[in-house]
């Protein structure tokens, strides 16, 4: 992992190839029957403590409003998939890991959706939904970007640096950590 994260600072900071260099030192060939265990076990390992209880709110709120959920993350398709299944969202968006012959490989078979590749995935969006009104929820400063792109984002969870800018960007800023349903701040 050393060797990666030293690719990474000289390299140029890519966590696309940062991402794809750790799978495919930790998990390349490794079966997909193998990675669907582990993903069924880590899923059904996340309690209800472990998830928001201001995003569980949320996510109630927006499927009884009868809203297309579409969960958009930079993580890979090997749990995130199974992540929106569970919280049920009708649509997944993440980072795409290579498969050959029923073995990880680990390279990226999409660009890392993070910063801009997410606001081209929310503009892909707009292409196939027309009219669609978008709410959109991220924690870090390098998805302000998207949030921007958005009729109804909120920044939830991020730290100060992150806060800052989205209050200076005028997006609404929440904490969605503790047990109470929290409104944006």
């Amino acid at each position: 992992m050393v060797i990666a994260v030293w690719n990474y600072v000289r390299r140029g900071r890519d966590r696309g190839r940062l991402k794809s260099e750790l799978i495919r030192m930790l998990m390349a060939g490794a079966t997909a029957t193998d990675v669907e265990h582990w993903t069924r076990e880590f899923v059904a390992g996340l309690g209800d403590d472990m998830i928001c209880a201001g995003a569980v709110a949320t996510i109630e709120s927006h499927r009884r409003a009868g809203d297309l959920l579409v969960l958009l993350s930079a993580s890979v398709d090997l749990y995130v998939p199974q992540i929106a299944a569970r919280l049920g969202f009708d649509e997944t968006i993440c980072t795409g890991v290579a498969w050959d012959d029923g073995r990880l490989v680990g390279s990226l078979t999409t660009a890392n959706r993070r910063a801009g590749e997410k606001r081209r995935c929310i503009e892909a969006l707009r292409t196939r939904f027309p009219g669609l009104t978008i709410a959109a929820y991220a924690n870090s400063t390098s998805d302000l970007e998207h949030l921007r792109a958005v009729e109804r984002p909120l920044l939830v969870n991020a730290g100060p640096c992150a806060r800052r800018a989205a209050q200076r960007a005028g997006i609404p800023v929440a904490d969605w950590r503790n047990k109470s349903v929290s409104a944006p701040v």
